[in-house]
């Protein structure tokens, strides 16, 4: 492990992965700087998303990795990866073709946490749907 300056000030790439060996990674449109998913990674996710120039994740509840669209068609080229101070994150900037969110959302981020009148906490869309996800993972 280097150390606490280095890790925050230099250029060894030392990440800090939780107990699963994963790291979240949070992906942003490069062309609209809008969060569309977040999801995580492990190192050999970012090794192979860096040598593809494609978005690679680490699926928590299938146990494999999965590259961005080759269900649904809807990509991610990577344009750039950096990494937070501490380095226990990781953001992806890409350029998004088609929606980014498997239910045919352009982001994952589609519902807004508002209050009714009678003070409790529901979810509002606030973005209109891009495509069916039935068609998006027809098989072809």
């Amino acid at each position: 492990m280097a150390a606490p300056k280095e890790i925050e000030l230099g250029t060894t790439l030392s990440l800090k992965f939780d107990s699963n060996g994963l790291i979240t990674a949070v992906t942003v449109d490069a062309d609209t700087h809008e969060v569309v998913m977040v999801a995580f990674m492990n190192k050999e996710a970012l090794e192979k998303t860096m040598a593809t120039g494609k978005a690679t994740y680490w699926s928590r509840s299938r146990s494999k990795f999965w590259v961005k669209g080759e269900e649904s068609g809807n990509t991610q080229q990577i344009l750039g990866v950096y990494i937070d101070c501490d380095q226990d994150a990781v953001i992806l900037k890409v350029k998004q073709k088609g929606p980014a969110c498997h239910n045919g959302f352009h982001s994952c981020f589609y519902r807004e946490v508002v209050k009714t009148p009678a003070g409790a906490l529901e979810l509002k869309t606030i973005a209109p749907q891009e495509m069916d996800p039935a068609a998006m993972y027809a098989k072809k």
